[in-house]
């Protein structure tokens, strides 16, 4: 006989939680977490209670749709199987689903007309009382409970194509048509239609800006396509909650059709006589297959209909007499089948992915759930095999979440530190441009922080959220404010710089050189008292200020020609120290090298002008040279940038206007200084930070100590440049 099919013990069914909530559309940037699943553990009430080896426990798992797969499964405890073993005085023998053969057959009908009945010592009752994802019980798990997801909570994904607009509404159009459309694939293109949304206003913004828009003013037009994606997303939505709704009707109806079954079978239990014993096996088996058939049911009635139906299995099976051979046949072939369920649920354990393990372990056990009995002698050790490998694979998928909320802890550690940050801004203190330039650096810098942390809990997710876009919106608003209130101030200083730019271009062919010379730095010191002006005039009015000056003086450099003679022999000069470079002793202490070398670097400095098409040549050669010495010597890389930079200031302090050139390179200088001060003390600020708040941020950490060291480096390096050139001053 073939016992593979013996199942009369009913699939499990799983029931999960299905909840629609609604799709948000326009809170910005929103984090999804996992919710580690917390395990609750009902009692097992079956027939035979005592003589069960192990109890069953259900454990459920929340799992976030952004941090996990799109299915959560339950944690099945190191108990959740277990074997039941029912006492010798009460025989219930699995039921039988083969074929039975003609002879067969006809022995059977012999037997059952037969009043004595046949002894059965052996029968085994497996009772899971957790959810298996079988699909009997529960919709999908993609129709689980639904997050709310809105266009900044979508995250941009690189590696993922952005598919053009028409497509993605198309797209969408599609499953608005499909029967049932999954969430996998609403998220998805739900998620491309607002990166496409994203991309769309931000290159308006730019078309705006670059038409001389200020970004305050800056007010998107939704095109009518995107308004289509919108109101498909929505149709989308309520599509799948009426979907739902009819799927939770069903149920309802499905918990009437299984009562009946349970009602059938025990009137079937209740049969005497049993004249026609086949005739009455065919209906139970009918039963059987109706029962299976019967999918979705409220989970909360899951485990009062299944006991109800196992009593009355059982019930049935009491009558039943089945000949000792048979069984025996059918405890060995059981046997095999549980032999091969043990030895797949152990190879799992060698799984990388531990949740994909997990599920597979559900299909084991429905799988075992499915075998009938094997004998006493072999029923215990079986099913500590398969209980052993079980609980390895669970260990792995409970650990696995505990690391999830570690993270997801630590996420929120320190996504409130930077809420507390920004809630900290004095903006008392904010008075002038520079200060909330700086303050807007330190802002935005704390932005791409939070863009960097992971997921938080998701009971803290929009809370902690709403919590950060109060405190940055705030910011913002307050210098928009500011901004608005300087801007009477600003077009005034725009009108200002128009007037020196037009005093500079009204004398710069003028060849009075000396007076038009101190007349034009006259110029330059008034521009330097004069205020900020509009941002998006910044550029063009300094081009055409520094343009006139330039002019001026360059002019004023070529009708110095009789200076070329001497240039020449300044390009000789120049030739001769590159040549004692070169031909620096080898021989001499580094020291003493260094200290000739500087003195030959030193008299490079003091030698004047060389003819313009040869600067930069005899330069490079110089250059070339005191590298080699300094490769040789070992000199660190910042003291030969200084080095070279007080060749530059040299020449500049040589110039006609040398004054002008030093101060101009100074501010620059100055305030290149202030700039990198500003961004040190941000990250200063930032590691004193994570320093108190992160537990494993090292990392992190690790990354802005070298940043800081670096803008140390450069803070020195900007020192000595400035006192360079205050010295030529």
């Amino acid at each position: 006989m073939n016992t593979k099919n013996n199942l009369d013990n009913e699939k499990l069914p799983v029931n999960k939680e299905q909840n629609s909530k609604d799709l948000q559309s326009e809170l910005p940037e929103k984090d999804s977490a996992v919710e580690i699943p917390q395990t609750e553990t009902p009692a097992v009430e079956d027939t035979e209670k005592d003589d069960l080896p192990g109890t069953g426990e259900i454990a459920s798992e929340e799992v976030a749709a952004e941090e996990l797969p799109e299915e959560a499964e339950q944690v099945v405890d190191e108990n959740s199987i277990s074997e039941e073993v029912v006492p010798e005085e009460k025989t219930t023998p699995e039921a039988i689903t083969e074929e039975v053969s003609v002879e067969e057959k006809d022995s059977e009908e012999k037997t059952v007309k037969e009043p004595e009945p046949i002894e059965v010592t052996e029968e085994e009752h497996s009772t899971i009382d957790y959810d298996l994802d079988d699909g009997n019980g529960v919709a999908d798990t993609e129709d689980e409970e639904e997050e709310d997801t809105d266009e900044d909570s979508l995250t941009d994904d690189p590696s993922v194509a952005l598919l053009p607009i028409e497509e993605i509404v198309h797209n969408l159009r599609e499953l608005l048509n499909s029967e049932n459309p999954k969430r996998k694939d609403v998220d998805e293109y739900k998620n491309q239609f607002y990166r496409s949304l994203r991309n769309e206003t931000e290159s308006q913004k730019q078309v705006f800006l670059s038409n001389g828009g200020e970004e305050i003013d800056f007010v998107g037009k939704e095109p009518e396509i995107y308004t289509e994606g919108k109101e498909l997303i929505q149709k989308i939505k309520e599509k799948r909650a009426d979907i739902l709704a009819r799927e939770e009707a069903e149920k309802e109806k499905n918990v009437a059709r299984k009562l009946a079954i349970i009602e059938q079978i025990k009137v079937l239990t209740e049969t005497q006589g049993q004249e026609d014993f086949n005739k009455i096996y065919q209906e139970f088996k009918l039963l059987q297959q109706e029962w299976n058939d019967i999918k979705l049911v409220p989970q909360e009635k899951v485990n009062e209909l299944w006991k109800s139906y196992q009593r009355y299995v059982e019930k049935f099976y009491d009558l039943v007499r089945i000949n000792n051979e048979f069984r025996e046949y059918d405890f060995k072939k059981n046997l095999e089948i549980k032999t091969e369920l043990c030895e797949a649920a152990e190879r799992l354990n060698d799984e990388p992915d531990v949740v994909s393990a997990f599920h597979q372990l559900q299909n084991l056990h429905q799988e075992w759930r499915e075998v009938g009995p094997v004998s006493r002698k072999d029923r215990e050790e079986i099913w500590n095999r398969f209980k052993e490998a079980s609980t390895q694979i669970n260990k792995k998928y409970q650990a696995h979440f505990e690391q999830l909320r570690e993270k997801e802890n630590e996420n929120l550690e320190l996504k409130t530190a930077l809420c507390e940050k920004l809630e900290a801004i004095d903006y008392n203190q904010l008075k002038s441009v520079k200060d909330w330039n700086n303050k807007v650096k330190e802002v935005l810098e704390i932005q791409t922080l939070w863009r960097q942390i992971g997921f938080v809990p998701r009971k803290w997710n929009t809370k902690i959220y709403k919590r950060y876009r109060a405190a940055c919106d705030f910011f913002f608003r307050s210098k928009n404010e500011f901004y608005k209130s300087l801007r009477g101030e600003m077009e005034e200083n725009l009108k200002k710089k128009i007037a020196l730019c037009e005093r500079a271009e009204a004398i710069k062919d003028s060849q009075d050189w000396k007076n038009t010379t101190r007349e034009m730095i006259d110029i330059q010191k008034e521009w330097k008292t004069i205020g900020i002006v509009p941002h998006k005039y910044v550029d063009s009015i300094w081009k055409r200020f520094i343009s006139a000056c330039d002019y001026f003086f360059e002019q004023k450099k070529s009708h110095t020609s009789s200076q070329y003679e001497q240039e020449q022999r300044n390009l000789e000069e120049k030739r001769v120290i590159i040549g004692k470079i070169n031909q620096l002793d080898t021989a001499l202490e580094t020291e003493e090298a260094l200290t000739k070398l500087r003195e030959l670097m030193d008299q490079w400095y003091e030698v004047g002008h060389v003819p313009y098409k040869m600067k930069d040549r005899i330069y490079k050669e110089f250059y070339e040279a005191t590298e080699a010495q300094f490769d040789r010597l070992n000199i660190d890389k910042a003291e030969r940038k200084l080095e070279a930079y007080k060749s530059t200031i040299s020449d500049m302090a040589k110039s006609d206007n040398s004054r002008g050139q030093l101060f101009r390179e100074r501010e620059k200088l100055v305030r290149q200084y202030e700039r990198i001060k500003n961004e040190l003390q941000t990250y200063e600020n930032n590691i004193g930070f994570l320093s108190v708040s992160s537990k494993k941020g090292n990392h992190l950490l690790d990354d802005m100590n070298q940043k800081v060291d670096r803008l140390k480096s450069e803070l020195v390096l900007l020192e000595k440049k400035i006192r360079a050139i205050e010295e030529e001053l």
